[in-house]
């Protein structure tokens, strides 16, 4: 930007080819405000993840959207200008730079708002570091009850570290913490329905539904309705669709895994630290996609394409609903490799931070509920893969080996696939091969990879 008095507007990103708006839930910086390039200048909240967009430009900014309002995607957000006093009038489209658009479809939209921005009132009379305000909305502390003791008085991450640590123990979700914040609730007022009494985002919202004074209800009401809206939507729209367009199969077998716990326990021994058992089932289920490359298929319109990249993704259940986070490239991965992927991937899920490329390109999905103390069930199979594979719980039994009776660790399998694409012998074969390398898991490291 030049002393020429351009300005850039700010649209609202497009970030997928299925994104089609986002929520805006936060501007890092105020109204009228110096922003630099590069710099954090807002957060939005799509279907499925929560990102922060940077700054395509230095400039003053002029805020066209506030806080809380979705907007469709590539639609201006804001402005940011050479000078604080931007004129009224909109600039010659030769001097807009759309970031991401096109200056013809807004240019209405523009000049209604810049008449009215000079006159909007800062954000907040409070001035703060962007990372100092980003902690304190995660915290839950509003800057009202900060002290700053940076430059000219500016709060800083120190200022919002000490408040918190004064009012330790409450434990929340940074989703609850949020909208906690937004609603201006003190969590200390909130009780927690989640694990070890964390405060969950529902009980942010029962909170903000009753009236200032009233006592939390002891019981909950015999009837609780929820929008089906967000990812719940997505994932209530894509399911359906599934459903109704696969010929659903489903193909169950059960496993020795008394070599897989062995093996699990020897690497966590080895590496020194946690070795799941989805990142087991990862490595063995890309040696068996690799094997069987039918499975890694799916249906377009010119025939059924097998596809060279072998991208596992792992059912994650999130505060939000279930995201399937994806590891690329699978077979190129080592185990420690796979741990490490799943562990970053699974934490930004759960965080509700996840990354676009996190959750787009799987080519077939493990879905594990052997937590929760499941044997067998049947999975639906996220689209557009052709196959799900349905993990159930590792449970000792006594089985025949031979003529006697042993102990060992049993696994459910269950293959969900669709019949258009693949048949159910060659199904039976993959899921085959899939208990073998359940029952042998070092075959992984000693035994090349062979296409069928």
């Amino acid at each position: 930007m030049t002393s020429s008095e351009k300005a850039q507007q700010v649209v609202m990103p497009k970030l997928g080819l299925t994104m089609t708006e986002a929520t805006i839930l936060e501007w890092r910086r105020g109204e009228g405000e110096q922003v630099e390039a590069g710099e954090t200048l807002l957060i939005i909240e799509t279907e499925k993840v929560t990102l922060e967009i940077e700054a395509p430009t230095s400039g003053v900014l002029h805020i066209l959207v506030p806080e809380g309002e979705t907007v469709p995607v590539l639609e201006p957000i804001a402005v940011l200008a050479s000078t604080k006093p931007l004129s009224v009038a909109t600039p010659p489209a030769a001097e807009i730079s759309m970031a991401g658009g096109t200056p013809g479809d807004h240019e209405a939209r523009v000049a209604t708002h810049e008449s009215s921005i000079s006159h909007q009132p800062p954000r907040s009379a409070h001035r703060a570091s962007p990372k100092a305000r980003a902690l304190a909305r995660t915290l839950g502390i509003p800057l009202e009850a900060l002290a700053g003791t940076g430059p000219r008085g500016m709060i800083v991450v120190t200022d919002v570290q000490a408040v918190a640590a004064a009012k330790p123990g409450i434990r929340a979700t940074p989703i609850a913490r949020r909208l906690a914040a937004q609603g201006d609730l003190e969590l200390a007022t909130v009780t927690g329905t989640g694990p070890g009494g964390r405060i969950m985002r529902q009980d942010i919202e029962r909170a903000r539904e009753r009236t200032p004074g009233e006592p939390a209800p002891d019981a909950e009401p015999p009837v609780s309705i929820k929008p089906l809206s967000g990812l719940r939507a997505v994932i209530a729209e894509r399911l359906s669709s599934s459903w109704q367009e696969r010929p659903h199969v489903t193909l169950t077998t059960e496993a020795d895994a008394t070599n897989l716990v062995s093996a699990r326990q020897q690497a966590i021994a080895e590496l020194e630290q946690k070795v799941s058992y989805d990142a087991f089932l990862v490595a063995l289920v890309a040696r068996a996609l690799t094997e069987h490359p039918y499975v890694n298929a799916r249906l377009t319109e010119a025939g059924i394409e097998e596809l060279r990249q072998v991208n596992v993704g792992v059912a994650v259940d999130t505060e939000r609903g279930l995201l399937v986070p994806v590891v690329h490239d699978a077979p190129d991965k080592s185990l420690i490799e796979i741990q490490q992927t799943l562990r970053d991937l699974s934490g930004r899920a759960l965080g509700g931070r996840s990354l676009p490329d996190d959750l787009t390109g799987g080519t077939f999905t493990i879905t594990n509920l052997g937590m929760y103390e499941i044997d067998g069930f049947t999975p639906i199979i996220n689209p557009p893969e052709s196959a799900v594979l349905g993990v159930g719980r590792i449970l000792a039994k006594p089985v025949a080996a031979g003529r006697e009776v042993v102990v060992r660790d049993m696994l459910t399998l269950s293959l969900s696939f669709d019949h258009r694409l693949i048949d159910g012998a060659p199904a039976a074969r993959f899921l085959q091969r899939v208990k073998q390398l359940v029952e042998r898991p070092f075959s992984l490291a000693l035994l090349p990879a062979e296409r069928v």
